[in-house]
């Protein structure tokens, strides 16, 4: 499948090994190429457009002249957000455990935004998910933290992680995109290329 991505270079520029996972699940044949990007946006941006905007920075991040010219580059950016709040990586042990109580016993949302581009064209897009966590005990949240180092991820969990198991008790949307990629909506723009 998606045979006519042969005659591009895929770049996929994430160090997520969460992202290069799904990517290489997809069949796609890609090389990782990352660039230091701040993560900035505007505080009046509404928080759900912030993933689709912070994908587009790390797009063109690239110079056309830094890529072959027959490139195909992926980027992405993955936020949960909890009572009008965006919930980042979190910094330190407490930091994690402050999220995971945030997230206990509430829906929130997780966000992916994604943008492709070619010498010919771009195309951006973001993907919800709503993800629903049982009440946690604090043990459970502590168990968690020292056996999973969190601290790679937006929220402070991995779905595909212990916590997940556990501790999520509904999903409406895409499972992929909670770990990083909504990889059927991926699909479906990279077979428009």
């Amino acid at each position: 499948m998606l045979d006519n991505l042969k005659k591009y270079q895929v770049i996929l520029a994430s160090k997520s090994p969460r992202r290069q996972e799904l990517l290489r699940g997809m069949g796609v044949d890609f090389a990782v190429q990352t660039k230091e990007t701040p993560e900035n946006y505007l505080a009046t941006m509404p928080l759900d457009e912030v993933p689709q905007y912070l994908s587009l920075q790390k797009s063109q991040a690239f110079l056309d002249n830094e890529l072959p010219a027959d490139y195909l580059l992926i980027t992405a950016d993955t936020v949960v957000i909890c009572e009008g709040e965006i919930l980042g990586k979190p910094k330190s042990t407490e930091d994690a455990f402050k999220m995971l109580s945030q997230l206990s016993g509430r829906t929130h949302h997780v966000v992916t935004g994604v943008t492709v581009r070619s010498a010919e064209k771009t195309e951006s897009f973001a993907a919800i998910s709503m993800v629903t966590f049982a009440p946690l005990e604090k043990d459970e949240i502590d168990y968690y933290i020292a056996h999973c180092q969190p601290f790679d991820k937006a929220g402070a969990y991995g779905i595909q992680e212990w916590i997940g198991y556990v501790g999520i008790s509904g999903l409406e949307g895409s499972f992929y995109n909670v770990m990083g990629l909504p990889t059927r909506r991926l699909y479906q723009v990279l077979k428009g290329f």
